[in-house]
């Protein structure tokens, strides 16, 4: 019987590309210093039991028969296994453990997919074969753990960067293309704005309208490509918001490529890189409209007190911001703060894994 695992995954920050990934465009994302750790063992009866005290809850079921049941609309914790048994794992015992959590939850901030990529890394290594699944099988995995089995609309990123850690780039143009960028980041601030997200609101304003766009021009213009750099006569096949929302888009690919070049280099402008990540969130309050009040004047707070740049994180409409604060980040979480948002001073941190 194996003894004792701890898996561990952290939370992420989507630094530059927010709402591009779903458009087979590249994102630049972050994996911070916030994670989901579980502790587990086996046990000889075939059940799975873990404490969940962050959210006081408790979790259990059986590991015997085939694929199990779902029983809840999001029912990861089974879903992680059923994955696995898929895959050709087995398990001749039971597993006991506790879940304890950094992240905020539902925010923005990966909670869930952190809390899956640890959990099938934990699941792998707590398995018949005992196995210490690579960083792209465990992101894969947890994809179709969070998203396919339950024929949800998400995208790969948060499970890639939980997995990876580090800073990646991420292109989705043709399945998953990785490369890791250099860790030469300084220190962020993560602020939660303790409102409840509105992802439903935001994929009606942006994800659903953005596609009809595509598939407009791609009806009149055959060889129609986002990535194209030539110019794309728009005007004529589309409303006035819908261009807005288009130039909007293409704006956010090209503040991607230059923070890519930025961040390649060895002795980054950390002033610079934190002016793209204002624009970029610029263009997603102004023009996406994803942002919500609160967030922006957190995002206000947070330069007043010498925040490099700042944007919101995630898909909108509430969760969590952060502030690119390699000078006096204490200051800017108390601003934060003062703006009615809990802080986080983060940094860049290692991916996803098992002890």
């Amino acid at each position: 019987m194996a003894e004792k695992i701890v898996a561990s995954a952290p939370g992420r920050i989507c630094l530059f590309g927010e709402h591009q990934d779903y458009l087979n465009l590249p994102v630049i994302a972050a994996a911070i210093s916030l994670r989901i750790n579980i502790s587990a063992r086996q046990i000889p009866r075939r059940v799975v039991q873990l404490d969940l005290p962050d959210i006081n809850s408790y979790e259990k079921f059986d590991l015997t028969g085939n694929l199990l049941p779902y029983e809840e609309e999001r029912d990861y914790f089974k879903s992680s296994v059923n994955v696995l048994l898929k895959n050709n794992f087995t398990f001749s015992n039971g597993i006991s453990g506790i879940v304890k959590g950094e992240i905020p939850i539902n925010s923005g901030a990966s909670s869930s997919s952190a809390l899956i990529v640890a959990w099938i890394k934990g699941l792998a290594a707590l398995s018949d074969s005992q196995k210490i699944l690579s960083p792209i099988e465990t992101a894969e995995f947890a994809y179709s753990a969070e998203v396919a089995e339950f024929n949800e609309p998400g995208g790969k990123m948060d499970h890639y960067t939980s997995s990876l850690g580090g800073v990646v780039f991420l292109d989705f143009s043709h399945g998953v293309s990785v490369e890791r960028l250099p860790n030469n980041l300084k220190t962020f601030v993560l602020g939660n704005s303790l409102e409840q997200k509105d992802t439903l609101g935001v994929l009606k304003s942006v994800k659903f309208p953005m596609l009809e766009i595509i598939d407009i021009l791609k009806k009149k213009i055959p060889d129609f490509d986002l990535k194209n750099k030539r110019e794309i006569p728009a005007e004529k096949f589309l409303t006035p918001s819908q261009v807005k929302l288009l130039q909007a888009t293409l704006t956010n690919y090209d503040i991607t490529l230059t923070a890519l070049s930025l961040l390649k280099e060895k002795n980054p402008d950390h002033r610079g890189i934190g002016e793209l990540i204002l624009k970029h969130h610029e263009i997603l309050s102004e023009d996406l409209k994803i942002s919500t009040k609160k967030i922006d004047t957190m995002i206000d707070a947070a330069l007043d007190a010498g925040a490099f740049g700042a944007k919101i994180n995630g898909s909108g409409g509430g969760g969590t911001m952060f502030a690119y604060a390699p000078e006096k980040p204490e200051r800017v979480a108390e601003n934060i703060e003062k703006a009615g948002g809990k802080a986080f001073i983060v940094n860049v941190d290692k991916g996803a894994f098992v002890v």
